[in-house]
């Protein structure tokens, strides 16, 4: 029988979940004996310093294992996988209304997470001719009561501020990503299932932050959301000095642009304010790789 493991042993053990697991399997027992070998009679937590460089180690481990492969494939997929998250979350508030094309836009990022792209492609079509019929009040398939009605994650109805051309962009930069990458068929990485905890807070209206007079309103939440993925993209085209994050936060920032661009009207200065962090962080992310490689060259 195996011996159980003492409270040190169990502590440097979640430590070590930081770690990929293909890390934890080469060479997860031999790091672990080190450590315990190294520790002070009777300690039962490990040292401060020595937990933040595992964690630390880990996270840098896993950024490490997500720069293989081909970069523009990797990447391309990434960027069309933010894009139809976002397509997931202006759906899910009217969820009620629309349970069957929520359902399938939501089994779209699915298949695009698992790398199932033949089967996303006509999900994300069939999504995109709805959610476009919807927003040009039109019946697409199945009969609609229009406008949708706004519901406790959104004030508005459905498509209420949009048109149907940002909305088929949003949809026609998922399916010509799709089309790429599956058209011939190439190998794609399996996502995190951290994607899904990024849909509801892009879906929801709140916490209000824009003039109560704005016609065209953008969360706080999801800006949020965007900017902290923005910057893990930074620090990981930092540490790896790979532009595959590049790529993707340039097509992301695409769809936030088209939608922008058609509401040029109504923008103002929180909007400017909006479009220009997020241009910046694309900027950081582009060169970051460089500073990187400049630095190791001095």
């Amino acid at each position: 029988m195996t011996a159980p493991c003492g409270p040190l042993e169990r502590r440097y053990r979640r430590l070590l979940l930081a770690y990929p697991r293909s890390y934890r399997r080469a060479h997860g027992d031999e790091l672990l004996d080190v450590l315990l070998e190294e520790a002070a009679p009777g300690r039962r937590i490990p040292v401060p310093r020595e937990a933040w460089g595992l964690l630390t180690g880990g996270l840098r481990s896993r950024v490490a294992h997500q720069a293989t492969g081909n970069a523009w494939v990797d990447g391309l997929h990434l960027g069309v996988t933010a894009v139809a998250a976002v397509n997931l979350a202006e759906l899910l508030p009217y969820a009620q209304a629309l349970p069957l094309w929520t359902l399938m836009s939501a089994l779209a990022l699915l298949a695009i997470l698992r790398g199932w792209l033949r089967t996303a492609f006509p999900l994300t079509l069939l999504t995109g001719v709805k959610a476009v019929g919807v927003a040009a009040g039109e019946q697409a398939f199945d009969v609609t009561v229009l406008p949708v009605p706004p519901n406790p994650l959104s004030s508005l109805a459905l498509f209420q501020d949009s048109d149907p051309l940002p909305v088929a962009a949003g949809y026609a930069i998922v399916l010509i990503g799709l089309a790429v990458l599956a058209w011939p068929r190439r190998p794609v990485r399996v996502r995190s299932w951290w994607w899904w905890a990024a849909v509801v807070p892009a879906a929801w209206a709140g916490p209000a932050w824009m003039l109560e007079d704005t016609r065209y309103l953008i969360s706080l939440s999801r800006m949020c959301v965007e900017a902290a993925a923005f910057g893990l993209a930074v620090a990981a085209g930092y540490l790896t000095r790979d532009h595959r994050w590049a790529l993707a936060s340039g097509i992301y920032l695409l769809a936030v642009s088209c939608d922008l661009a058609f509401h040029a009207e109504d923008l103002g200065r929180q909007h400017l304010a909006y479009a220009g962090i997020l241009g910046l962080l694309v900027l950081a992310t582009t060169f970051a790789p460089l500073r990187q490689r400049r630095h190791c060259l001095d």
